[in-house]
């Protein structure tokens, strides 16, 4: 029996992906109010307003700091916004504020997957296939499972793929497109730098 689509569960797809309420409600009702179908689905017809968003160019911004363990950890970081508007509001202060926090706790290495070196992705695809070499598996299916470890990885040292560390049910790219489809503008992850008292000292 398919889920009941209340206004609640369409109100949250609209938040999540910035979609119209109507496209919201449709995607519902093709996935029977399976929520995450349903943004596969909005994303597979091009209507997610982040996705149209993406194209934009955001140029305004701000850098944050946060500092944590009473010094001993400390990160910068660049979050751009479309207009100034935008990047003054406290919503738009309390996501850096936030994205900031989350990279002093997790300490990822790259923004998202498109930052990383082609010779680390190639690397750790070697890895992973020496991993699964004595499986005896069919070519296709080591591919499957190259990928799914691949996309495991970028999970770990990617901010963007990250679980967020205040709401691990979401990932870091799912807070900044929620703020992204409230304030109707693109907001990026320019990048980041993370210092700890200490790292890299023999």
């Amino acid at each position: 029996m398919a889920a009941e689509i209340n206004a609640d569960l369409v109100k949250n797809l609209r938040e999540r992906t910035g979609a119209g309420i109507m496209d919201c409600k449709r995607a519902l009702a093709e996935t029977s109010g399976d929520f995450a179908k349903a943004i596969d689905y909005l994303r597979k017809k091009n209507l997610a307003g982040a996705l149209k968003r993406a194209a934009r160019t955001a140029s305004d911004g701000q850098v944050g700091a946060y500092i944590h363990m009473g010094g001993k950890i400390g990160v910068l970081i660049e979050l751009n916004s479309e207009t100034d508007f935008v990047a003054k509001t406290p919503d738009f202060a309390e996501l850096v504020r936030d994205v900031a926090m989350h990279v002093a706790a997790a300490n990822p290495q790259y923004v998202d997957p498109t930052a990383v070196p082609v010779d680390e992705v190639d690397k750790q695809k070697e890895i992973f296939r020496a991993q699964v070499a004595d499986a005896k598996k069919p070519a296709n299916v080591v591919d499957q499972i190259v990928e799914g470890k691949l996309k495991k990885w970028y999970s770990e040292v990617c901010l963007t793929e990250q679980a967020f560390v205040k709401d691990t049910n979401r990932s870091v790219g799912d807070i900044v497109n929620e703020k992204s489809a409230k304030c109707g503008e693109k907001i990026a992850i320019r990048r980041f730098s993370r210092f700890q008292v200490g790292e890299s000292v023999d």
